[in-house]
């Protein structure tokens, strides 16, 4: 029995992930259903740089933005 044909190729998952890096998108990861559907998962962003120093303050809040929301 053949193999089905691939309804992705390389280069599409390639053109997707370099537009979501151009657009500041962090990825977490790809996922590709059987019909060939290329979704992209955002990583959460906190909006803190990674070297920066926070205070205890800064801290809290960035823990838990998420709560607040819609509030």
């Amino acid at each position: 029995m053949a193999r089905a044909r691939s309804t992705f190729r390389q280069a599409d998952i390639l053109r997707v992930l370099r537009a979501a890096k151009a657009a500041g998108v962090d990825i977490a990861r790809v996922e590709i259903d059987a019909a060939g559907k290329i979704v992209i998962v955002a990583a959460k962003n906190t909006g803190v740089p990674e070297n920066s120093v926070l205070s205890p303050l800064d801290t809290w809040m960035a823990k838990h933005a998420d709560e607040t929301e819609g509030h």
